[in-house]
């Protein structure tokens, strides 16, 4: 899809809604009020409460979790449209390179069985949304970064936590946006969002997306869109439907980064790629349907039920940096193409009552998941070699070699069925003291057929999941909270999709958690909370000591931390956001990836990040960040360390007028050379020299 054509279709979409809409007012008065609300209304970076915690709206102050919550005035001032820009400011949360063509995060120092960053951790409106691909937020209103152990709320897998994304919908307000960006490294973007309320029962919107961009890295580039049409019926005053299809088409270069020499990232231009770009190439669709119904039965009785259907089909090959020998680089190279089919339904049924003078806000629920999953995946041969490796020089390490997949290494297809039904409460015994308690059963099968080698595996399991906390309110404003939680994670793997001889017979790990925290709304608009945290992790596969050659489920790491944060307004012309973590993420019984004592990658000790927006005039405002950790390693051996860095972004704000402004966002004001994150040993990302991008939002 040509950029002219998608950029002046989404105009003209924009302008063709509004002249409709302007000619049905002259036409058709109507006694509907039309409201317009804008991002303007927001009230800032400070979000007053979450749905997705413990299921039920419950105020962040009474949520005995800790909880970020990326609004949608942040990801509009920051310019936010990917998981690494949106989880800057977020204690506790690192995103890591997902091998160049997918989202993969750690939070509190949680990995996945290979021992780097998840990919089980990602929800939309409280969804399962797991599939491996890069997300884009055009259409996403917040998201919410929930640390620690949630299987209560969420079930199997994200045993660091959970990231749940806020989808924009339909709610009856008129909705007339065009967003204009283009920047450094051929950085260009158009969104619209148009929404209205058809009639008295009837509200309409559309969320749509395209962009074309570069990158600071040699011959690396992406192109993706995206369309979200929805819906809302008020089937009665009791009763409300929504209803919602995605797509979303995703095409790139898989930048894999650069290799290592001497424990460290090997010195290089930040922009040298390695490999073939030629051969690195990543192509994803998704379609994506859901509904969700929503029945009062009084003011104390609702029953809540959520169906969504989603199709992902991703394909990718590339040729991959390796260990580096002299003046020379090996290089090896594979391509995969993966099926997924994701059917879901949670219903909820929220009761509120009283027992005496204790107050009970009681939750129902039971989830039913089928996840169809197809993975095959070939091995490379070089044209040059003939085999399955190939050398260039450093000197010159991009490679036009031509490559067959010829070698079928991986063929399987595998199916995922999950019945859950959980069970919570949350007691109010007086305004200074709360209770919450629940218990999550979840009946887990993975059945898969080894089409490759033509053998078949099945594993069923139990997974008991208990949850409890205490909320003490020694005022209104102020809560001190204490909370234990536990997951599991199958051994199916982090995408539930592969079973082998060597893990059928495993059990879950197991991860628990500890919490201490205090939440404190210093202000209506500024909230200051801290926690105190340890998980456990254990049932790790580790190598069997005897030497079977089989694993055994002896491993063991635990993750101690801290975590401050500060949201909301100073004054009236003065916001922020302040995060600070330490982790101290290690091994306490070797692995079957980590030995003894080992330091989980990719979990640096200390995090800092601060973001302050000060209105200077009526019109002008600025925004200045900076962001600074400590040094990490890169791999589950600890050979290779990334140095710390320090990093400044700033923005500046005009309001044109009440329905046009132009924003400037930069990052890395001072051009520092760094290195942002990693997969392995062999794939490092240098962080991004200094970048422009400009934006033109309009309101018609």
């Amino acid at each position: 899809m040509r950029n002219g054509k998608i950029l002046f279709s989404l105009i003209s979409l924009s302008l063709l809604a509004n002249q409709v809409q302007a000619k049905e007012v002259k036409s058709k008065p109507t006694t509907l009020p039309s409201v317009v609300v804008t991002a303007d209304a927001k009230e800032g970076y400070k979000s007053e409460s979450s749905s997705s915690s413990m299921r039920i709206s419950a105020p962040l102050l009474d949520t005995p979790q800790s909880i970020s919550v990326v609004t949608q005035e942040q990801i509009r001032d920051q310019n936010i449209t990917k998981m690494e820009e949106a989880a800057r400011y977020v204690p506790g949360v690192s995103v890591q390179m997902g091998e160049g063509h997918r989202d993969q995060v750690t939070i509190r120092g949680m990995t996945n069985g290979s021992g780097v960053g998840t990919t089980s951790n990602f929800f939309i409106d409280g969804a399962r949304d797991d599939a491996e691909y890069i997300r884009d937020f055009y259409n996403t209103e917040s998201i919410e970064f929930l640390k620690g152990p949630n299987a209560m709320a969420f079930g199997r897998g994200s045993p660091g936590g959970v990231i749940n994304r806020i989808s924009k919908t339909a709610d009856g307000t008129q909705k007339r946006r065009l967003v204009l960006t283009g920047g450094s490294f051929e950085n260009r973007r158009a969104e619209v969002d148009l929404g209205d309320r058809v009639n008295e029962k009837f509200s309409l919107r559309l969320n749509t997306m395209y962009q074309k961009s570069g990158s600071y890295r040699d011959s690396v580039g992406f192109e993706r869109y995206g369309f979200n049409p929805t819906t809302t019926v008020d089937l009665s005053d009791d009763t409300k439907l929504q209803v919602g299809y995605e797509h979303f088409d995703d095409a790139r270069t898989i930048d894999r980064g650069i290799p290592s020499q001497n424990g460290a990232p090997y010195k290089t231009n930040a922009s040298t790629f390695f490999g073939n770009p030629n051969e690195n190439v990543s192509n994803t669709k998704i379609n994506s349907f859901y509904g969700i119904i929503t029945h009062d039965f009084d003011a104390t009785l609702q029953l809540k039920n959520h169906v969504r259907y989603t199709k992902n089909h991703k394909f990718y090959r590339n040729v991959v940096p390796g260990v580096i020998s002299g003046d020379t680089l090996s290089l090896s190279a594979y391509q995969a193409q993966t099926n997924r089919d994701n059917f879901t339904n949670q219903t909820d049924l929220t009761k509120k009552f009283t027992t005496g003078s204790v107050k009970h806000t009681a939750l129902f629920g039971t989830e039913i998941t089928s996840q169809n999953s197809s993975k095959v995946r070939w091995s490379g041969i070089f044209g040059s070699t003939g085999t399955s490796s190939s050398t260039v020089s450093l000197n010159n390490p991009t490679s036009y070699d031509s490559v067959t997949y010829s070698t079928l290494s991986t063929y399987n297809k595998s199916n995922v069925s999950v019945l859950g039904a959980y069970a919570q409460d949350q007691v109010k015994f007086n305004e200074y003291l709360e209770l919450t308690g629940g218990l999550r059963i979840d009946r887990f099968e993975t059945k898969l057929k080894d089409r490759k080698n033509n053998l078949n595996f099945e594993r069923v399991d139990t997974l008991v999941s208990p949850r409890a906390a205490l909320v003490i309110k020694p005022q209104k404003s102020l809560s001190l909270y204490g909370s234990y939680g536990v997951t599991y994670q199958p051994s199916a793997g982090d995408q539930f999709d592969s079973l082998s001889v060597t893990t059928k017979s495993l059990k879950p790990e197991e991860i628990q958690n500890y919490e201490v925290g205090m939440k404190w709304d210093v202000n209506p608009k500024i909230n200051l909370s801290t926690a105190l945290f340890q998980m456990n992790r254990s049932n790790t596969p580790a190598s069997d000591p005897s030497g079977s050659g089989q694993l055994v489920l002896t491993g063991q790491s635990q993750t101690r931390g801290l975590e401050l944060a500060a949201t909301g307004k100073i004054t009236d012309k003065w916001q922020t956001i302040f995060g600070y973590t330490y982790q101290d993420a290690a091994v306490t019984k070797a692995t079957s990836n980590y030995s003894a004592g080992a330091k989980v990658a990719l979990v640096p000790h200390n995090v800092f990040a601060l973001w302050n927006k000060y209105d200077l005039t009526s019109d002008w405002s600025g925004g200045l960040g900076i962001i600074s950790q400590s040094s990490q390693f890169g791999d589950a051996t600890n050979s290779v360390r990334l140095k710390g860095f320090t990093r400044f972004d700033a923005a500046l704000y005009y309001k044109i007028n009440p329905k046009q402004r132009v924003q400037l966002n930069v990052e890395n004001v001072f051009d520092r050379g760094y290195t942002q994150t990693a997969h392995s040993t062999n794939n490092i990302l240098p962080g991004s020299p200094r970048a422009f991008r400009a934006s033109l939002v309009t309101d018609f």
